[in-house]
C-alpha cells in the first residue's frame, strides 16, 4: 500500500498532465478555429518540428550557447550583488551612493538596456551584459536586507566566546542573510532566462535562441517561431525547477544545522545550573561574617 506522501506525489503528476491536456485542447481548438498555419502552428506540428531539430547537433550547440551566456550573467550579478550588499550594509556612505544606480537600473525597461547595450558591446556579449544588470540589484537588495536583519546581541555573544571572522560567518551571518537570498533566487532564475532571451532577440548574435525566433519571424517560418518558444518555456521551467531544488536542499541544510544547535542548548543549561549549585555550596561553606553578627544582635 502506498504511503501518503506517495498518493499525493502520484495525484499532483495526474493533476499536471490533466491541465496540460486540457490547455493542449484549447490550443487545438484555436488553431481549427484560424485555420491558417502562417498566424499559428498546430500542436502536432510543433512536436514534429522539435523533435526533427532535437536530432541535429546544431539544435544543442544554439541551446549551450545561450545558457552558457546567460548563466555567467546570472553568476556574475550573483557575486558583484553579495560583494556590494555586504560593503553597503557596513558602510552607509557607500549606501546613499549605490542605492541611486541600483533604483535607476530597477526602473528601466530591460529593450532600454538593450538598446544602449549595442551601442558598446557586441551582439554576442550582450545577454551576459543584459542578465548581469536584471539580477545585480535584487541580489544586492536581499544581501543587505540580509545582514540588517543581523540581531546585535548575536554580534555581542558573538564578542563575549571570541568568535573569529569565519565563525561569525558561518553561525551569525549566513544564516541571516541565506532566507533573503534564497527567496530572491528562485524569482531571480525566471528573470534572468526571459531577459536574456529577450536581449538575444534584439540583438540577433549567431547561434543562439534569440537569433532563431528572430529569423522565425522575419522569414515567417511559424512552425520554428512556436517550437523555439517551446524550447524557451521548457528550458526556463527545468532550469527553474533545479534551482529551487538546490536552493532547498540548502535551507534544509541550514536549519538541520541549526536545531542541532538548539538541541545542545539544553546541556548548556544544565551545565549552567551545576555551576550555580557549586556555587551556592561553596557559599555556605563559607559563611558571611558580617550576616553572622547581624543575625547575633
Amino acid at each position: 500500500m502506498k504511503n501518503p506522501k506517495q498518493l499525493f506525489t502520484v495525484r499532483k503528476v495526474g493533476i499536471g498532465f490533466l491541465v496540460l491536456a486540457f490547455w493542449l485542447f484549447i490550443w487545438q481548438i484555436a488553431y481549427s478555429l484560424v485555420g491558417s498555419d502562417l498566424l499559428i502552428s498546430s500542436p502536432m506540428t510543433v512536436l514534429r518540428r522539435f523533435i526533427q531539430l532535437a536530432g541535429t547537433a546544431e539544435f544543442w550547440l544554439i541551446i549551450g550557447r545561450s545558457f552558457a551566456r546567460i548563466m555567467i550573467g546570472f553568476l556574475l550579478a550573483l557575486l558583484t550583488g553579495t560583494l556590494l550588499g555586504t560593503i553597503t550594509s557596513h558602510v552607509p556612505a557607500l549606501d546613499q551612493l549605490i542605492r541611486l544606480p541600483m533604483s535607476m537600473i530597477k526602473a528601466t525597461p530591460v529593450a532600454s538596456f538593450v538598446i544602449l547595450a549595442l551601442m558598446w558591446l557586441s551582439g554576442r556579449n550582450l545577454s551576459i551584459f543584459i542578465c548581469f544588470l536584471v539580477v545585480l540589484p535584487m541580489i544586492w537588495t536581499s544581501v543587505d536586507q540580509g545582514f540588517r536583519s543581523v540581531d546585535p546581541k548575536l554580534l555581542e555573544v558573538g564578542k563575549v566566546f571570541h568568535l573569529s571572522i569565519g565563525q561569525r560567518i558561518r553561525a551569525i551571518y549566513v544564516p541571516a542573510i541565506l532566507p533573503y537570498l534564497l527567496s530572491t533566487l528562485r524569482v531571480a532564475i525566471g528573470f534572468v532566462w526571459k531577459s536574456g532571451v529577450a536581449g538575444e532577440v534584439i540583438a540577433a548574435p549567431q547561434g543562439t535562441i534569440g537569433r532563431q525566433l528572430y529569423d522565425a519571424k522575419v522569414y515567417l517560418e511559424t512552425a520554428d517561431l512556436f517550437t523555439w518558444t517551446f524550447v524557451v518555456i521548457v528550458l526556463s521551467i527545468i532550469i527553474e525547477k533545479l534551482v529551487i531544488l538546490l536552493i532547498d536542499r540548502v535551507a534544509a541544510r541550514y536549519s538541520a544545522l541549526g536545531a542541532a544547535g538548539r538541541e545542545t542548548e539544553p546541556e548548556e543549561h544544565a551545565f549552567a545550573e551545576e555551576d550555580d549549585s557549586f556555587i551556592n555550596q561553596e557559599n555556605n561553606a563559607f559563611p558571611d561574617p558580617f550576616k553572622e553578627k547581624e543575625t547575633k544582635a
